[in-house]
């Protein structure tokens, strides 16, 4: 009993020193942050911080695992505790004035909880209600014909397509609550001369690329639209909003991403495979 109790305490401390080294290797940046500054945050002496992990190079390697680990979940569908309620956890930024300060995940006033109506579904005005653009009806489509167009619609929902704007979601939804995330993130640029922790960004990039081939080879890619084309529209914009949102929140909420899938949807998607989608994402449960 006693020895269980040690090792759930030395769990506990190990986690708590790699959330308090992410949260500020994503606020202030790897080569400013103490080991002194990491211990005060997690409560723990630097004694303890020091058992657990020998130099700030180890610490900042662990938060690289977990993170790659936590990205691991979003793309595949996963949704990560703290995505499941509204309060970031431990590490992530309170929102204040109707945006979440830097880092934080925000969520525009007049934009819905996360998820969305049944159909393709435009971004809500500041302040408005959410509005829904309903797909052209077919009023001479038999009433026999009624279930196949809904088995249609749901074969779409559960298309490569949909899956990407899910993840997309997911992802920037994670990044504003998750600090070991945007820590992976910063660590894993480059920019940090770390050398440790996965390229998280490249990682992005390679899964968009083989969920497009996907829709391509599903026959839901615009006529004459290039693979290449889409996966530099979506990598760009999503990587664009993740690095912006270190800086202002608003970057990293719900309303501008389903904006931005508002936006090019119609480019990409043949007007078939339009028809069910939903920019604002599905609700976790229902994927």
């Amino acid at each position: 009993m006693v020895k269980q109790v040690r090792q759930e305490r030395a769990i506990r401390t190990r986690n708590a020193l790699i959330e308090s080294a992410a949260a500020l290797f994503a606020r202030h940046g790897y080569e400013v942050v103490s080991l002194s500054t990491i211990s005060a945050r997690a409560g723990v002496s630097n004694g303890a911080l020091h058992f657990h992990f020998p130099s700030k190079a180890a610490l900042a390697e662990a938060v690289g695992v977990a993170a790659a680990q936590r990205f691991g979940r979003i793309i595949a569908g996963e949704v990560l505790p703290a995505q499941r309620g509204g309060v970031p956890e431990r590490g992530g930024v309170p929102e204040r004035g109707g945006f979440a300060e830097r880092g934080g995940f925000a969520r525009h006033e007049g934009a819905s909880a996360y998820g969305g109506s049944s159909r393709y579904e435009g971004a809500p005005e500041r302040g408005a209600s959410p509005r829904r653009i309903e797909a052209p009806r077919r009023w001479d489509v038999p009433r026999r014909d009624e279930a196949a167009s809904k088995q249609g619609a749901a074969s779409r929902q559960n298309s490569a397509l949909q899956t990407l704007i899910d993840t997309s979601h997911a992802l920037l939804r994670g990044l504003g609550h998750d600090a070991v995330l945007r820590a992976g993130f910063a660590l894993g640029d480059g920019s940090e001369a770390v050398g440790r922790g996965e390229d998280l960004y490249r990682r992005w990039q390679e899964w968009v690329t083989e969920v497009l081939a996907r829709a391509e080879r599903e026959g839901l890619l615009a006529r004459g639209l290039a693979v290449r084309d889409a996966v530099t529209a979506v990598v760009g914009a999503t990587i664009g909003f993740a690095v912006l949102g270190g800086h202002e929140g608003q970057w990293l909420s719900r309303t501008t991403l389903t904006r931005f899938w508002t936006l090019l949807l119609p480019r990409l998607a043949t007007p078939t495979a339009l028809e069910g989608l939903m920019a604002s994402g599905r609700l976790p449960e229902t994927r």
